[in-house]
């Protein structure tokens, strides 16, 4: 294919995933009464399922209701004369992202699929459920842990008891929409490390000399994502501890690969000396 054809391929392959999360993003529309009452609004309520978990925990290790959710009743209030249907918009667009997510990784796979070499594109066999997967993942983190994490330590925070907390609807979707895609794109971690490693910028021999200086990177992140206490930090870096070790074992199980593939390529050549 010329440059231009290629061109073309990728404009289409950017108009089929639009159209994709257009798709997603009008089923979400439509869905408005169970999108906002059952999913986005849930984690404002002192009875979703993340705060019953850790009232639970706390009860179990001892700590009587330390772990439960404070007075957590947020008055969400809307204060612009479009900001309801704005925000509804944009709360479908970010629902049909999440859904289209799965084709568009497809669409991108169609795309450079050609370009590999047969043994590449054998190795790399699955990268689109396993990229979904890890997304998923991510997505599910942020909203089960993250966000309700996030709304109970703001919402419950007071510099005065004659202060209250009256909160923007904006603010509280965009918190909850940005924490949980956020976390979506985090989670891609181990397929970074695994692209890094087939281009040859990494391997799992640099990913461990430079393992604490990724921790420290990792809790940097935590401490943007999370409220500011220890413990909402330490929740969400103990996962990202944990892919980015995850990281390390795919980097070193595609370098033997790697490794393998050369040493049969080259003892498969007429006359080479082994």
């Amino acid at each position: 294919m010329t440059f231009l054809e290629h061109l073309e391929e990728l404009r289409w392959t950017l108009v089929r995933s639009a159209m994709a999360i257009a798709v997603g993003m009008t089923a979400a529309f439509i869905a408005k009464d169970f999108v906002f009452d059952k999913i986005v609004l849930v984690p404002k309520e002192p009875t979703f399922i993340t705060y019953r978990a850790f009232c639970a925990l706390g009860r179990a290790i001892g700590m009587n209701d330390s772990l439960c959710p404070g007075n957590l009743a947020l008055d969400l209030q809307n204060i612009s004369m479009s900001g309801q249907f704005f925000t509804h918009l944009m709360v479908s667009f970010v629902v049909g992202l999440i859904i289209a997510f799965p084709y568009i990784i497809w669409e991108v796979w169609r795309f450079i699929g050609p370009g590999l070499h047969p043994s590449e594109r054998k190795s790399l066999r699955g990268m689109v459920g396993f990229a979904t997967v890890l997304f998923l993942l991510g997505v599910a983190f942020g909203y089960f842990v993250l966000a309700p994490l996030s709304i109970q330590f703001f919402g419950t925070y007071q510099v005065s008891a004659s202060v209250h907390n009256t909160v923007a609807l904006d603010s509280y979707i965009s918190m909850v929409t940005s924490v949980t895609l956020w976390t979506g794109v985090v989670f891609e971690m181990p397929l970074v490390i695994l692209f890094l490693t087939k281009a040859g910028i990494v391997g799992p021999a640099v990913l461990r000399t430079y393992r604490k200086h990724a921790f420290v990177g990792l809790l940097i992140i935590s401490a943007i994502l999370t409220p500011p206490d220890v413990v909402s930090q330490v929740v969400v870096a103990l996962p990202l501890m944990g892919l980015y070790e995850f990281g390390i074992l795919l980097s070193a199980r595609t370098l033997r690969h790697m490794e393998r593939r050369q040493r049969n390529s080259i003892a498969a050549i007429p006359g080479m000396v082994k």
